[in-house]
């Protein structure tokens, strides 16, 4: 570990359908519910978190489920594409999984060298899965999503821009990322202090209208980093270029700092610690409703108004 941003921590998107949402990222797209807590913001909301087995940053999708929540769709000023990383030789599985549960898809296409299958979740949220040959991560696995196809977390992201150079200088300027190649309108910007959950694309589209942030869209994306320390220290670079950001904020399983970057996407920087195990032992993770403490003392009226996802 080092004092460099580390890749992503976790990115989040909105949801409609809370049941719906946690049945297609648990039972049809493998992944394990690691949290099941709500908004700190609106707690009669619930903050789903689906990852690898403990979570590990870089592998975690997170959604706020607003039942009945209009439909959103992409556009400039936004993160437009999340990139799960699969092993070599899954495609065939998941395409025919996707068309046994009617999953939205579309063919096998190639991008700076990388074959990926483009997909929608059943709010329309757009999901790549991209093979990579040398993803050690340990994928969770299933009754029916074994390690040989499962995806082990997010490989990149891409964030649809009227005007790359602003949304640039704070990649390379802030955060560590360096060009890595251009292919047309489509720039990669990699960092090397982690090789995994490391590389963000940039679409530059001038003339594309802004998206409007709602179901099936991206919230915001999570950059990590080691610890608290770490996380003030980047405080004040964002600060010394002259961009607004938000104060320490405890998120019970890491802490964050959020900015809104010039081309208009959110960015939160967060920490590793102390990780989802705080509240819930490993074996335990996403079984229990857990309340960040200032909601306790509400927990029946909050529970009295959360959708069932049983």
């Amino acid at each position: 570990m080092n004092d460099n941003v580390l890749g992503f921590h976790h990115i989040t998107a909105i949801a409609g359908d809370p049941k719906r949402n946690l049945d297609f990222y648990t039972s049809l797209l493998g992944q394990r519910l690691v949290k099941k807590t709500v908004n700190f913001d609106d707690p009669g909301t619930y903050h789903l978190y689906f990852g690898n087995e403990i979570g590990t940053p870089g592998t975690i999708l997170t959604f706020f489920p607003w039942p009945g929540a209009r439909k959103g769709f992409n556009g400039t000023g936004m993160a437009t594409e999340i990139g799960y990383s699969v092993p070599q030789g899954s495609f065939d599985f998941w395409k025919d999984r996707f068309k046994r549960y009617n999953v939205s898809f579309n063919e096998v296409n190639e991008k700076f060298g990388e074959r990926y299958l483009p997909f929608r979740d059943p709010d329309g949220l757009h999901l790549n899965l991209i093979e990579v040959a040398n993803d050690n991560r340990k994928a969770w696995e299933t009754a029916e999503v074994k390690a040989d196809v499962a995806a082990k977390g997010f490989q990149s992201v891409v964030l649809t821009l009227k005007k790359g150079e602003p949304t640039i200088e704070v990649l390379t300027g802030i955060l560590g990322y360096h060009l890595d190649k251009q292919e047309g309108n489509y720039y990669r910007f990699k960092t090397d202090a982690i090789d995994n959950a490391n590389i963000v694309d940039l679409v530059i589209a001038p003339d594309q209208p802004a998206g409007l942030n709602a179901a099936g869209t991206n919230h915001h994306v999570a950059f990590r980093v080691k610890d608290d320390n770490v996380l003030m220290d980047y405080r004040e670079k964002v600060l010394s270029k002259g961009l607004n950001i938000t104060p320490k904020i405890d998120r019970d399983y890491f802490f964050s700092l959020y900015f809104r970057e010039p081309g208009g996407v959110l960015f939160e920087l967060a920490t590793d610690n102390p990780g989802f195990t705080k509240d819930e032992p490993l074996n335990e993770l996403g079984t229990h409703l857990k309340l960040p403490k200032q909601y306790e003392n509400a927990r029946k009226e909050i529970e009295s108004v959360l959708p069932d996802l049983s």
